[in-house]
């Protein structure tokens, strides 16, 4: 048969007057229409991905931070091998509740006018401990001078807590936030650029410079509350140092910046100064910056992580055991820190939250 006939006879089998020429023509069209919308997508998605294989998809869901573990530490460790000569970052501002203007209208009270203010704000510490919450809108920016004056070592160890304890409780909040964002980010399929450019934010503030999610992680992370009013008392006498008095200092913290507080009775060969801050609260910023990425403190922050896995909270009796490169006295200085806070039951105020003033803060806690 001629190639010119088979064509025909495809087209018209049953001949040129058959009555079902018609109905085999539909049924043909019919099936090639069937055939067409069938293998359409499968050409689509192969032609697609084709085109785009270079897309990257984020998917950290389910993450294990634990395969990341052994390598991010040994880069931790390389990374702060050099000492900090300078820790001006690590005392620099940021911006989380709208801090721009710290300090600058800020006024120092006195011891009276500060106890006033708590006995009308109805702030004392046996409520806090019952409760476990606190006002965060007692923050005092500066220390009271007369603070040093007042004879009664309860008395003044009393006005020391309500002072720094809202300030310490805050800065903690507002790293809980951020954890909570974190993992927040961390059960998304996709990042969103918003996301991204939070998390380059963190990377930047807890000085992680290889992008490893299990740093960020472990450092990312609060401080005990009964460890730092420890700390602060410890370091500034309970308030009456002169790095407390006149630079907002509560954690005796150095620097080399040009700015800070050159000891008394420091070796004149030492260049080393104690860093001076707008408001108290800068300088419980900077304390909490501090533990969380020097390296002289990351057996503290390994500790921290094993008790928040396996506790999911903090023992700062545990804890103070890895401090003992924060003064020179070492074990000594640990000691010191266990017995302030056993002797003023600080771990009382270790699970003290904020006050909610409003049903937003309330549904953000």
């Amino acid at each position: 048969m001629k190639k010119k006939n088979k064509i025909k006879f495809f087209l018209n089998p049953l001949g040129k007057d058959n009555q079902f020429i018609s109905l085999y023509r539909t049924l043909l069209s019919s099936i090639l229409i069937i055939f067409f919308f069938y293998v359409s997508p499968i050409v689509s998605k192969i032609a697609k991905n084709l085109i785009t294989t270079n897309k990257i998809v984020v998917n950290y869901s389910g993450i294990t931070f634990d395969q990341y573990a052994k390598s991010s530490i040994e880069k931790e460790i390389n990374e702060d091998k050099k000492k900090f000569n300078k820790l001006k970052n690590i005392f620099a501002d940021i911006d989380f509740f709208n801090t721009d203007s710290e300090g600058n209208n800020s006024s120092r009270l006195s011891a009276i006018t500060i106890e006033q203010l708590f006995k009308d704000t109805n702030y004392d510490l046996n409520k806090v401990r019952d409760t476990k919450m606190v006002n965060i809108g007692n923050s005092i920016d500066h220390l009271p001078k007369e603070i040093k004056n007042i004879e009664n070592v309860k008395k003044r160890k009393k006005l020391f807590i309500q002072i720094v304890l809202p300030l310490i409780v805050e800065e903690n909040m507002k790293i809980r936030l951020d954890r909570k964002k974190l993992f927040s980010i961390l059960n998304k399929n996709v990042l969103s650029n918003q996301d991204k450019i939070w998390l380059d934010e963190k990377f930047k503030q807890y000085g992680v410079k290889n992008e490893s999610l299990f740093l960020l992680k472990n450092r990312m992370d609060e401080i005990p509350i009964s460890l730092a009013i420890a700390q602060a008392a410890k370091e500034t006498g309970w308030g009456t140092s002169r790095f407390a008095q006149d630079g907002n200092a509560l954690f005796g913290q150095w620097t080399w910046d040009n700015d800070g507080m050159k000891p008394a009775n420091v070796d004149s060969t030492s260049n080393h100064k104690v860093a001076r801050f707008k408001v108290l609260k800068a300088s419980v910023r900077a304390y909490q910056r501090n533990l969380n990425t020097h390296s002289s403190y990351m057996m503290f922050r390994k500790e921290r992580s094993i008790q928040r896995d396996n506790e999911g909270k903090l023992d700062s009796l545990k804890l103070v055991n890895y401090l003992d490169k924060y003064a020179e006295i070492g074990e000594e200085y640990i000691k010191t820190l266990k017995l302030i806070i056993n002797q003023n039951s600080l771990t009382d105020f270790d699970d003290v939250n904020i006050l909610p003033t409003s049903k937003k803060l309330k549904k953000i806690i």
